[in-house]
């Protein structure tokens, strides 16, 4: 988990016109700069979800109330399946 969050601490560039949870635009406009609270708070939801302590829509709630981001379930879905690399 260590490896896999550091490799999500590097700068991307940027791809659309979203900005990905867990990131926001740096000043050039063109790359993400990594937002590590956001980024730990999304492995933690991550394994609440895999091991069933805590549904979709539930650690949608609690990421946007810890982070002050807003996030659906379905874009939480989304990230955890895509992004993170878990199965259903």
């Amino acid at each position: 988990m260590v490896v896999y969050l550091y490799y999500l601490l590097k700068p991307m560039k940027r791809t659309s016109s979203t900005i990905p949870f867990g990131y926001t635009l740096a000043e050039d406009q063109k790359t993400l700069e990594p937002v590590k609270s956001e980024l730990e708070s999304l492995e933690t939801i991550k394994e609440m979800i895999s091991s069933d302590m805590m549904s979709l829509r539930s650690g949608a709630e609690w990421l946007t109330h810890m982070t002050g981001r807003s996030i659906s379930h379905v874009g939480l879905k989304n990230i955890i399946y895509g992004r993170l690399g878990k199965k259903p």
